[in-house]
């Protein structure tokens, strides 16, 4: 099976050209999957007590707002508080994944509209890139808060190509969970599988992304861009 689905995106005959690209940001933009174990398991021992901590459960639903997740689980929503606090105190291990500066700084030049549509808070999404140093990469920064309905609806993708002034058929989706894939289909959006970080690639498959990205840059042949022009 070839991995790097083709049918749609900007190699295909008679498409329009993508002027938009949404990211999702833990494990596309941010490797902060190390982080979230860690806060994870120490809001569990704190709100929930003794007991390994289910952050293998909770893995298989990352892409999601933090109380659906919760809700889902049956955990207390108290768990959040201080898995927030966790986060960014630990927000220093947090890395950019190799290729993503350069990616992001290449589409800027180009002037390709980019937002992150994100399963955290809209402000912890934007400290977290502030802190990276890539948030005045992107024109838009959309938490899970900040629409009615988050992921795996297709609001904040959605909400996103508002913001950018883009058409869907324009505009492609990068993610790394199933639920960034359905909400990038619920929105009429190119989906794309970021297979770069820690999920499950079987799993990613199976929910049928239009492209496959192994890497960060593999995102350049899907967008027209000069690489002259970064």
């Amino acid at each position: 099976m070839n991995t790097r689905l083709m049918a749609h995106g900007g190699d295909a005959v008679g498409a329009r050209a993508t002027t938009a690209v949404v990211f999702d940001l833990d494990g596309v933009i941010a490797d902060s999957f190390s982080v979230m174990r860690q806060a994870f398991t120490i809001a569990y021992a704190e709100v929930v007590g003794d007991g390994e901590a289910p952050f293998d459960e909770y893995e298989r639903h990352l892409g999601r707002y933090f109380p659906d997740i919760m809700r889902i689980m049956d955990l207390p929503l108290a768990m959040e508080e201080p898995f927030v606090r966790e986060s960014h105190r630990l927000a220093h291990q947090v890395t950019l994944f190799d290729g993503v500066r350069e990616l992001l700084s290449t589409l800027r030049d180009a002037g390709v509209g980019m937002a992150v549509a994100t399963g955290k808070s809209g402000e912890r999404a934007r400290a977290l890139l502030g802190r990276l140093g890539v948030l005045a990469l992107f024109d838009h920064v959309i938490g899970s808060d900040e629409v009615a309905r988050p992921k795996p609806a297709p609001d904040i993708v959605r909400r996103a190509l508002d913001l950018l002034g883009a058409e869907p058929d324009s505009a492609i989706m990068v993610g790394d969970a199933v639920t960034d894939i359905a909400s990038a289909r619920g929105a009429g959006v190119t989906s794309a599988a970021a297979m770069w970080g820690e999920s499950d690639r079987a799993t990613l498959l199976a929910a049928r992304p239009d492209h496959v990205l192994e890497t960060p840059a593999d995102l350049l042949r899907l967008v027209p861009v000069s690489r002259g022009s970064s």
